[in-house]
């Protein structure tokens, strides 16, 4: 991966107009379809399999006309006054014509009509109109609901307080206040304060802005033709700034600090992208990881908000690994750090003298006394998680819309008139195929659930036309979002075995409150099980890129203190009450998808530090083998950039919190609260005082496990590796540079062989076939060398095996019982595997032309060419074989062509090296296998002229023999 991220960040620095403009093309794309096809942000929390769910569309099917969305006009008169008097009667009744004329609403049920419930009030100081739509929430339009709203005026003339609500009055505008501003400019001081350069901290803050509108584009295109909440983009929004500023500034760091040592600005670009873009891009892939794993949860606007977040954390990390290093190719040497400067100095500071950074100073304090902070540690964070164990999960009601607003005053107006149930009826389907008695069995099953206790009205069951379905509306004692109305619903649905049992009538329960609680319920059975996932995630990333068992479990446990940490106090504030005023926040149950979305940003989050940090520590570890030393010295060099982070990730989190929306509120004070658990007293505190208590343990990995594990080289030793060999491929002119290298298997090896060959000359492999094949296979890239340096083409073995294996043509020989065919076929299909995609087959011109060249070099007999298009290949010696096979090979225009021939004295002649002079161009290398008896190329003058080289492979099993 760092060798692709290196040639990313080198194309991007060198073509940095091009990526920029291309970025340019792309957010103007998505913006402008994103706008332009209008798509509407929309609430739906359909979730299905559940029994709510499931009631919906049967009432959608055989109730049409209760299966739309639903509205409540409120109207409330002064004090010491009543609904029923004529003047507020007749203005209810004047507001119910109305808004049967609202185009898309279905039926208006007024306080005083025939079939009307229980609404008005106790005190008759309050009534309500229902309205019920002819489409789902997702269907009703902005005309309707302003027409609706518009109706509250003949009520208002007549003295009436009137307000609106229900689902559809529910508030899913997306913007940003002037505190989330706040929070980017906070990001921008702590980048300043970071970079001490303006230019520098622009960068992180551009390329953040830019990938957060395009997520936004992106997400509004989608909205078009799919339903989306408001709060996917506001969430995507969100963590799409923090972590693409996040991530600009890893890479920009590491950037600066090569820069301030000496290092080329095109180099140190593609070397910072490689390995602090390594890191990048492990920590991307795990949040993205994560929250494509809320798929898993089944619940549609939850996927949604998943993969929105998703997205814009995909777009954050290609803005890091693209964009970024194209403005650093723009700005090039201005970047530099001034010599002198607090940057330059603290780039080229000796770790152990001179005046400590900060960091150092903490490790060494943590390091004093490790057992007392882990202790410490520990203790607080699970303080701050006492609270989570009272949990209430549930969604948004009109209790937690804005102040002021028309949905807010019809939830209050209705509580304080009829009580807190009636802004959350339930609805209970009833099955009344298989009675006959239907109005009193209708009545008996409505009595049976007056009979429960927190039930405060019952209303009558209405049966639909067909007399197969009826309902009842349910109305609880008590709020929509509280406990006690959980309860009430489980106690329903616990008397249908009864019911059904009695009257043969099943029946389900329904209604947008009873969807909110099944929701909750499967959010809630499900985070225990979506919390054991991520942390085995985790423990699997880790032990790839650590190579450790301690390093993964000791994150993991730090990852669950500083997530259930965060959620403790979330519920102290958001569900307890605690400083609610100061934030504005209005008490009551927790966002029910909070939990499982904070374990599934936070993880990655909580990643993104552990490899900063770690990762440091294991390089120095590997150089020294002194565990006390490299926990010091690693954590010296990151600690201020994970600082920076951390700090940034907060501001720009936390801003969300005190004008945010309701929904956004919660999941941005557990974010924010989260990552500083997590950075300041997980990363930076238990990480090194675990590790020096582990000492050398906190390294060890079982052998037989490190010999099964991938090499993902998060902090690019291979690529330095490849860098040497390039340079050194680079000083060497030759097609082919074998120093010492080892070819075949460790436990088989052959060689070593050193030799180089000059372009367009001849390379002999000359030994047994085993060995010579394993040789020309290498060195055509096919197989990775075993040691040694070796280059072909000018590309380095084995990290430029791509480039090799485009540039060498292996000639393979047909063989006696695969001489099925003709000679034009043999070439058409060598030309039919390279042929460009926007052609049907091989041209047949091309066919022709290599196969008469073939026939030319091999030279004419008495009848004229030995062979053409339509010659059998099983007619052809051995060496026409060759010649055909070696044609077909250059067909596909290669630098080197390579080819083994038979062990047979008799398949290498005087006359065949002629041919293939003649055949193959002076500028193609050739690579040829033979047996130890076979004739020499160099008895043809026109190969010598070329230069030939011969090695002589032997393994090591056949020098024991020897």
């Amino acid at each position: 991966m760092a060798l692709l991220l290196h040639r990313i960040g080198r194309f991007a620095f060198r073509r940095a107009w091009l990526v920029i403009v291309a970025w340019a093309v792309a957010l103007a794309a998505l913006l402008g379809a994103g706008i332009g096809l209008g798509g509407q942000l929309q609430e739906s929390y359909a979730i299905p399999g559940t029994e709510s769910q499931d009631a919906i569309d049967q009432l959608a099917a055989v109730f049409p006309q209760t299966s739309g969305a639903s509205a409540k006009a409120v109207v409330e008169v002064p004090d010491g006054a009543s609904v029923e008097s004529q003047p507020a009667r007749a203005a209810i009744t004047a507001m119910e014509g109305e808004l049967e004329q609202v185009d898309g609403v279905a039926s208006v049920l007024g306080p005083f009509d025939e079939y009307a419930g229980d609404q008005v009030s106790g005190d008759a100081r309050t009534a309500y109109i229902q309205v019920q739509f002819d489409t789902p929430t997702t269907g009703v339009t902005d005309d309707s609901i302003d027409a609706v709203v518009a109706t509250g005026e003949t009520g208002r003339d007549a003295g009436l307080t009137v307000a609106f609500g229900g689902e559809v009055f529910q508030d899913t505008t997306f913007g940003l206040t002037i505190t989330e501003v706040f929070g980017v400019l906070f990001a921008g001081v702590v980048l300043l304060i970071t970079f001490g350069s303006l230019l520098s901290a622009g960068m992180p803050l551009l390329t953040a802005l830019v990938g957060v509108g395009a997520t936004f584009g992106g997400i509004s295109l989608v909205a078009a033709f799919a339903t989306v909440s408001s709060t996917a983009p506001m969430l995507a929004v969100m963590i799409g700034l923090a972590v693409g500023i996040d991530y600009a500034l890893f890479i920009l760091s590491r950037h600066r600090t090569q820069l301030a040592r000496g290092q080329d600005p095109a180099a140190s670009a593609a070397e910072a992208v490689a390995t602090a873009g390594g890191a990048v891009v492990f920590a991307g892939l795990t949040v993205i990881i994560a929250l494509l794993g809320l798929l898993v949860v089944g619940i549609p606007f939850l996927s949604v908000m998943g993969i929105a977040a998703a997205f814009a954390v995909l777009v954050a990390v290609l803005g890091a690994v693209t964009l970024l290093p194209a403005l650093l190719g723009v700005f090039g040497k201005r970047l530099i750090p001034k010599p002198g400067s607090r940057a330059h100095r603290r780039a080229n500071a000796d770790d152990d003298r001179g005046k400590h950074t900060m960091g150092r100073r903490w490790v060494d304090l943590v390091l004093k006394a490790p057992v007392v902070f882990v202790l410490v540690v520990v203790g607080l964070l699970g303080t701050a998680a006492i609270p989570a164990a009272s949990l209430d999960l549930n969604l948004p009601s009109g209790a937690s819309e804005p102040e002021g607003s028309t949905q807010r005053e019809a939830y209050e107006m209705i509580e304080n008139g009829f009580g807190p149930g009636y802004n959350g009826p339930l609805i209970v389907t009833v099955d009344i195929t298989q009675t006959t008695d239907i109005f009193d069995d209708l009545d008996a099953v409505g009595a049976r659930i007056a009979e429960l206790d927190g039930i405060a009205y019952v209303g009558e069951g209405l049966p639909n036309e067909t007399a197969d379905t009826a309902i009842i509306q349910v109305i609880p004692e008590s709020a929509p979002d509280s406990p006690e109305t959980k309860a009430v619903v489980e106690e329903i649905r616990d008397l249908a075995p009864a019911i059904a049992a009695d009257y043969g009538t099943p029946i389900a329960v329904t209604g947008y409150t009873a969807v909110t609680i099944d929701i909750s319920n499967r959010l809630n059975d499900a985070l225990v099980p979506f919390a054991l996932i991520v942390v085995g995630l985790s423990i699997l990333l880790l032990l790839l890129v650590f190579r450790s068992i301690f390093v993964p479990v000791k994150a993991a446990l730090g990852f669950l203190l500083s997530a259930f940490a965060a959620i403790g106090a979330t519920v102290a504030i958001f569900q307890w009450g605690w400083f609610a005023d100061l934030l504005h926040v209005q008490p009551g149950p927790i966002l029910s998808f909070l939990p499982i979305l904070l374990l599934a940003v936070l993880f990655g989050l909580a990643m993104d530090y552990e490899v900063f940090l770690v990762s440091g520590m294991r390089e120095e570890f590997v150089k020294t083998r002194e565990p006390r030393a490299s926990i010091v010295h690693g954590f010296q060099h990151a600690a201020r950039v994970v600082t920076a982070a951390a700090l940034i990730m907060f501001f720009v989190f936390f801003a969300f919190v005190p004008e945010g929306s309701g929904v956004i509120k919660g999941i941005a004070f557990a974010l924010a609260v989260g990552v500083a658990f997590d950075a300041f007293l997980v990363r930076m505190t238990f990480v090194p005082a675990a590790m020096a208590l582990a000492g050398r343990a906190a390294w060890w990995l079982p052998k037989w496990l490190d010999k099964r594990l991938p090499d993902v080289d998060i902090e690019g030793e291979g690529l330095r590796s490849h860098l040497e060999q390039e340079e050194w491929a680079a000083g060497r002119p030759a097609a082919v540079n074998i120093d010492d290298g080892v070819f075949g298997l460790p436990e088989r090896p052959i060689g070593p062989l050193t030799v180089d060959v000059p372009a367009g000359g001849v390379l002999v492999v000359r030994g047994e076939a085993v060995d010579r094949r394993v040789v020309a296979a290498t060195l055509a890239g096919r197989l990775a060398p075993v040691s040694g340096r070796l280059a072909v083409l000018g590309h380095p073995l084995p990290t430029g095996s791509g480039a090799v294996m485009r540039g060498v043509a292996i000639a393979e020989l047909p063989t006696d019982a695969a001489t099925g065919g003709s000679v034009g076929e043999l070439v058409a299909r060598r030309l039919d595997a390279t042929r460009p995609w926007y052609r049907v087959s091989p041209s047949n011109r091309l066919v022709r032309s290599w196969v008469a060249r073939a026939a030319d070099a091999a030279g004419h007999g008495p009848d004229g060419p030995r062979f053409a298009v339509d010659t059998p290949l099983a007619s052809l010696g051995v060496e026409a074989r060759a010649l055909v096979a070696v044609a077909a090979a250059l067909a596909e225009r290669p630098k080197a062509v390579s080819i083994d021939l038979d062990d047979d004295p008799g398949s290498a002649s005087v006359e065949l090296w002629r041919a293939l002079a003649r055949l193959v161009p002076d500028s193609v290398t050739i690579i040829v296998g033979l047996g130890t008896s076979a004739v020499e190329p160099d008895t043809a003058p026109e190969l010598a002229a070329r230069g030939i080289r011969t090695i002589e492979p032997v393994s090591s099993m056949q020098e024991v023999a020897r």
